[in-house]
């Protein structure tokens, strides 16, 4: 069998001029779609979905934060949305909010991610199938059904947890009424949500540590505690870098645990940055004014990821 070199044509229809017969008196059929094309044909639908999808909306709210609505036709207006923006207290007020449930929820979610991979990976647990996918679960969960249980477990009037407090002697909580209860309520959803799927990161980077560093301070006599701490956290420090970006990521774009639990409230304890975006482009339509707030976040992202790399990276 002889196979096609680069210069083979894959046409299926001949050219009408310009063919020439081969030896055996056909024509030679020519096409476009050649060896060394094909790999550009092939990926233009992709390239062109992310230039549709992807790069023009992007460029497009871009340029959308400099302008504003008047008389039904979009004017440019400079900075002035960016002004706007850096004087409304209650964008101040969703900042504020965010980087606080970011301050509380990922260094507590990163260290429990970390204690369960550890657990999960120990040679003494049995049934580790069984706890990897307990854990993993709420990742995958819908959130509408998730909420609805939370709204059940933490309702301060017929809730199931403030129903065992009262049968202790305590007294109820308004998990959903209360500023400071509702952010904690919040933290709890997002513990519960997110740290199984940190676990799974966190477990595959245990998984390629070599067992030959723990056989090695066991012989010099180093305890499990300290084995943990010299061995297994300076060996995980990239996958927990890893982690701790995409769990900020995910933080400052928190938008559908706040949206489903609270809306927002009370009084706008618990709006996020990415919620106050909504309300301002799909309920009050000034898309102008959201894109502007879009990409404050984006800058917010890309300096807090930046800060982590600084700090969290390898320092020669």
């Amino acid at each position: 069998m002889s196979y096609p070199s680069e210069e083979t044509n894959w046409e299926t229809e001949t050219e009408e001029k310009g063919s020439s017969p081969d030896p055996g008196g056909r024509p030679v059929k020519r096409t476009w779609f050649t060896v060394k094309t094909a790999p550009y044909v092939l990926l233009l639908p992709a390239v062109l979905l992310f230039l549709i999808f992807t790069a023009y909306p992007i460029i497009a709210s871009f340029w959308l934060s400099f302008q504003t609505t008047e008389a039904g036709e979009r004017v440019f207006v400079g900075l002035n949305n960016y002004v706007r923006l850096f004087q409304d207290p209650i964008f101040y007020q969703a900042l504020g909010n965010t980087l606080l449930l970011l301050v509380l929820q990922v260094p507590i979610m990163i260290f429990l991610a970390v204690i369960l991979a550890v657990l999960m990976n120990s040679a003494f647990l049995k049934m580790k199938g069984f706890f990897r996918v307990a854990f993993f679960t709420p990742a995958v969960t819908s959130l509408v059904a998730a909420s609805v249980i939370f709204l059940l477990l933490l309702n301060p009037d017929y809730g199931l947890i403030n129903y065992l407090l009262t049968t202790v002697g305590l007294e109820p909580v308004g998990w959903l009424n209360n500023p400071f209860w509702a952010k904690v309520s919040l933290v709890l959803v997002m513990l519960w949500r997110w740290t199984g799927y940190n676990m799974i990161i966190l477990l595959a980077g245990l998984q390629n540590i070599s067992n030959d560093l723990y056989e090695a301070a066991r012989i010099d006599g180093a305890g499990k505690v300290r084995q943990f701490f010299s061995i297994t956290i300076p060996q995980l420090r990239p996958v927990i870098l890893f982690a701790a970006i995409i769990s900020t990521i995910g933080t400052l774009q928190l938008f559908d645990e706040p949206y489903t639990l609270t809306g927002g409230g009370p009084v706008n304890a618990t709006t996020t940055i990415t919620m106050y975006l909504y309300e301002n482009g799909f309920e009050y339509f000034d898309f102008e004014y959201a894109s502007a707030i879009a990409y404050v976040v984006v800058v917010i992202i890309a300096i807090l990821s930046f800060l982590q790399f600084r700090l969290g990276g390898e320092r020669k």
